[in-house]
């Protein structure tokens, strides 16, 4: 704060409530501002909401990679999982890494990283 500011300050201090309740009308007209409407309550309120941190609800299940002996038993889980045929959910599996699913809730996206790690397969949600 600049000295100016802070002698204002120092001397808004010392005024009794009448004093200052004259002062605020008075700086309403000279600024033409309205100080009993709190403006600054919705930018407080923006400021909470950026502090609080941002709790994930989509996921998205990325199949990594996958040992070459478990690829049939990865073929079952992933054809029932996304209805793919035995060539697609095969071309699938071998252009690894790839998003299996998308938008899924977090117990979803984890019962199905469970199903997929139980073949052997490396999985991340995202």
């Amino acid at each position: 704060m600049s000295v100016k500011t802070l002698e204002i300050l120092e001397k808004i201090k010392s005024l009794d409530i009448n004093e200052t309740a004259q002062l605020v009308k008075q700086i309403e007209v000279t600024f033409n501002v309205d100080i009993s409407t709190p403006k600054f309550l919705q930018i407080d309120k923006r400021d909470e909401d950026e502090t609080q941190p941002h709790i994930q609800t989509e996921f998205d299940v990325l199949l990594v990679s996958v040992p070459a002996e478990k690829k049939i038993a990865l073929l079952k889980v992933i054809r029932t999982v996304t209805g793919l045929g035995l060539k697609e959910a095969k071309d699938f599996v071998e252009s690894l890494p790839q998003v299996l699913q998308t938008g899924l809730n977090q117990e979803t996206a984890e019962i199905l990283k469970q199903q997929l790690e139980e073949t052997g397969a490396v999985v991340y949600l995202k």
